[in-house]
Order: C-alpha cells, then sequence, then structure tokens
C-alpha cells in the first residue's frame, strides 16, 4: 500500500466512524469492509514503523465509545475522530514522522499544529494558499518573541514592523549566530527563512508547495529556538 492508497484508506476509516455515529448506516452493512480495512492499514503501518493511534478494530468498539455517555453529540463524535486521525494524515502527508517538540511560545506552538493540521485537510488551490498564510503567521509569532529591537539591529537599516518576520529574524539570527565559526549556521538559518518566505506568496499553491512550506517553517522555527536556548537540556 503505497502513501495514496493508505490516505485514502484512513479517511474512509474515519469518514465511516462518524457516518455510523451520526444516523448514517447501520454498523453489520459496513462493518465488514471497515474491519478489512483496518486490517489492511494497521500492516501498513507497521511496515513504515508507525503505531497504529485508532483504537476500534470493529464498529461495534466505536459504538462502545460513543454510547457510553462522554460523547453526547454528533459533533463530539466528529471532533473525536478527527482528534484520532487528523495527526497521523498529517504525518503521512508531510512526510514527517517525528513529532514538533513544543518551543514553549504559546502562540508559535499553536501556529504550528494548526499549519500540520490545515496541511492535512486541504485538497484545493486556496486551502494550500491558505497554508502558506497560516506558516507566515507562525513566522511572525516567532519573530516577535526573540527580537529586540536595541539588540538586532536590521541588516538594511529599516526598521521593521510589527509583522515584517523576515526582516526580524535575519537580523536575530545575524546577531546571535555572529562569527566565522557560524557562517554555515547563518547560511542555513537565511535560506530555511527565505525559502519559507517564498513559498508562503505562490499564487499557484499545490500540495508539495505548502508541504515544503511547512517544512521550510517548521525548520525556522526550530533553529530559532534552538538558538534561543529553548532546547538546550533543562
Amino acid at each position: 500500500m503505497n502513501d495514496t492508497e493508505l490516505l485514502q484508506a484512513l479517511e474512509s476509516l474515519r469518514n465511516t466512524m462518524i457516518a455510523v455515529a451520526t444516523g448514517g448506516p447501520r454498523i453489520n452493512e459496513v462493518n465488514t469492509e471497515f474491519q478489512q480495512t483496518y486490517a489492511l492499514v494497521s500492516a501498513a503501518l507497521v511496515r513504515r514503523g508507525l503505531t497504529n493511534p485508532i483504537p476500534y478494530a470493529t464498529l461495534w468498539d466505536w459504538y462502545s465509545r460513543w454510547s457510553s455517555g462522554d460523547l453526547p453529540t454528533y459533533q463530539s463524535r466528529r471532533e473525536h475522530a478527527s482528534e484520532i486521525f487528523s495527526p497521523l494524515l498529517a504525518m503521512i502527508r508531510t512526510g514527517r514522522f517525528e513529532e514538533f517538540q513544543p518551543t514553549g511560545w504559546t502562540r508559535v506552538d499553536r501556529a504550528v499544529g494548526e499549519v500540520r493540521d490545515r496541511l492535512a485537510a486541504a485538497s484545493r488551490e486556496e486551502q494550500f494558499q491558505a497554508v502558506g498564510l497560516l506558516c507566515r503567521e507562525a513566522l511572525i509569532s516567532t519573530a516577535q518573541a526573540v527580537y529586540v529591537p536595541d539588540l538586532h539591529p536590521t541588516l538594511d537599516g529599516v526598521s521593521p514592523s510589527n509583522t515584517d518576520a523576515k526582516r526580524m529574524l535575519e537580523a536575530y539570527v545575524s546577531v546571535e549566530l555572529a562569527g566565522g565559526s557560524q557562517e554555515e549556521s547563518r547560511r542555513h538559518a537565511k535560506s530555511a527563512l527565505s525559502l519559507a518566505s517564498e513559498l508562503q506568496h505562490r499564487r499557484t499553491a499545490t500540495f508539495r508547495d505548502a508541504a515544503m512550506c511547512v517544512e521550510a517553517t517548521t525548520s525556522v522555527i526550530n533553529l530559532i529556538a534552538i538558538v534561543s536556548g529553548r532546547r538546550d537540556p533543562r
């Protein structure tokens, strides 16, 4: 099972779970197909070294959960199913099989989570473009968390606006990674920042554009978190 087939199978499992729990088909009508798809998905995840996060091997298992009383509404059942599947869908779509390590900057971490969820759900050009806009917001929040005007003069002498993430982060990197021994680190950070900035503004967005933008943005955030000491051992 390739990634495309795995994504389709996962979406089928999610949609079936939501359907039977919100007034859709009877469990007996779709349970056999659900179990067969579940088995295929489990095997595909094992081959990728991933843990299967879906705790319901049959729709009757799922029925026992939602009928227990803690998922009383259709909306609560939809949300529960999405919480199970969204992180896994995002990992497979983006090729990132490790969790993002939180930075401790609340707005940044929340933005990264939103970016990954949106990428996992995106299927149209407008949605891919929206991922780019969210990446921009994540970088703005990162820049605002670390940039200090008196300590980080901009490279061109222009005072950055409160949303000029590129100018603020370039200034931060230039100061905090100053010196010849840090030249490669500076170049890498600025290259990732330039790529993220360029991808954010592509009008003809595709999944690959959006996925690369998320990757570049996350790389920048990780680098800044490291430079700022946020990832130092406690």
